[in-house]
C-alpha cells in the first residue's frame, strides 16, 4: 500500500471510527482521483442491497479524503475540513461491493480555492463523487466542503 493510501486509511479509521464499521478501505490515489472500497457485507439492508446511509457516507468520505490528500500535497495542514451541504442521487441499487470515487475539480476552481484559503483562512469548494458497482455508476453525489483554520 502506498504511503498516501496507508496514511489516509489510518487517518479515516482513527478520526472517523464509523469508517471501520463500514469496512471502508483506500483503494487508490493517483491521477487526481481517490478511490475507496465499500463492501456490501458490512453495509447491506433488508433488501440485500447496500444501505443508502452507507452509500451517502462513502460518497462524502471520497470527497473529504480527496480534499485532505490534495491539501497535503499543496502543503496545507492547518485547516479543518467539514461538509457543509450534500446532494445525492441514488440512480441504481448497489447489489455488490462498490467503489466510492472522487476526481479533481477544474484546475481554475482548485487554484481559486487555495488562494482564498491562504488569504482568508476559509474557503469552500464543490466536489463530485460517485459510487460504482462494477461498471455501473449507481450513485452521484455533489458536496460543498469548507476548509477553515
Amino acid at each position: 500500500m502506498s504511503d498516501d493510501r496507508l496514511y489516509l486509511e489510518q487517518l479515516l479509521h482513527q478520526d472517523i471510527p464509523l469508517t471501520q464499521a463500514l469496512g471502508l478501505g483506500v483503494l487508490g490515489w493517483h491521477g487526481g482521483e481517490l478511490r475507496l472500497s465499500l463492501p456490501l457485507a458490512a453495509n447491506f439492508n433488508h433488501k440485500s442491497s447496500m444501505f443508502g446511509g452507507s452509500l451517502y457516507c462513502g460518497a462524502v468520505l471520497a470527497g473529504w479524503g480527496w480534499l485532505h490528500l490534495s491539501l497535503r500535497e499543496a502543503g496545507i495542514n492547518d485547516g479543518h475540513i467539514v461538509i457543509q451541504q450534500g446532494q445525492i442521487d441514488y440512480a441504481e441499487p448497489v447489489l455488490s461491493d462498490a467503489v466510492a470515487a472522487c476526481s479533481a475539480p477544474a484546475v481554475a476552481e482548485w487554484d481559486k480555492f487555495l488562494a482564498l484559503y491562504r488569504r482568508r483562512g476559509m474557503a469552500r469548494i464543490r466536489l463530485h463523487s460517485r459510487i460504482l458497482a462494477g461498471d455501473t455508476e449507481a450513485v452521484r453525489f455533489s458536496g460543498q466542503y469548507v476548509l477553515h483554520r
